[in-house]
């Protein structure tokens, strides 16, 4: 059996394998501390979280708020606000459903266009998260099960992450840069990405109880 603090800890360890590149992106667009942010706040996360903690919407209630608290910059109001907005859609539950999922996702990505108030394509995370929720979208239209619409929200977002590097950043500190921007991909839509492949590499793995 496989808790929710094993997808936790699967995002961890991924966010720490990548804390240099990631550090490396926002170095070319911003202030050269989204990877170690990211560690940093996930390192915290995992030492509040354990396997009692089966609920998993207030298990992400409580991932939020340790972001919130921890990671510096945009970005801990951003994710922490996102994975609170999800755990709202999954209180009292210790397994999930692509119906679940995709209301998860919804919710966490109008959590993040309300606090950073922001759209699809104005190259940050929202780029790789929005498309990533139509294809889940279309993999509950199509009969698609959970893993499949996983596989396919990868997909998306991959493509996203590959589309902000075409687009000049309009939010954040990247928005300084103007057109110089350009050419560059946005950490965060990376780091969206990289958490959406940890859950699903973990879900692919494991026996999935939650």
């Amino acid at each position: 059996m496989t808790t929710i603090n094993g997808f936790i800890n699967a995002i961890n360890d991924e966010l720490n394998k990548n804390k240099e590149y990631l550090t490396e992106l926002d170095g070319l667009i911003g202030d050269a501390d989204h990877g170690i942010n990211m560690a940093r706040g996930f390192n915290a996360v995992v030492t509040k979280i354990t396997d009692e903690d089966t609920d998993i919407g207030a298990t992400l209630k409580k991932v939020g708020m340790t972001l919130i608290s921890t990671v510096g910059g945009a970005a801990g109001p951003l994710y922490g606000t996102a994975f609170m907005k999800a755990g709202g859609a999954s209180v009292g539950m210790t397994r999930l459903d692509s119906e679940t999922v995709e209301k998860m996702i919804s919710l966490a990505l109008t959590g993040i266009k309300d606090r950073g108030k922001a759209m699809k394509g104005e190259k940050t995370m929202i780029d790789a998260i929005e498309p990533a929720l139509e294809a889940v979208r279309v993999g509950i239209e199509n009969g698609n099960s959970l893993i499949e619409c996983l596989e396919m929200a990868i997909v998306a977002a991959e493509e996203g992450v590959e589309f902000t590097k075409s687009i000049r950043a309009t939010k954040g500190r990247a928005s300084y840069l103007g057109d110089r921007s350009i050419g560059h991909q946005d950490p965060g839509a990376t780091s969206s990405l990289i958490i959406l492949k940890a859950v699903t590499a973990h879900y692919k793995t494991k026996v999935l109880e939650v």
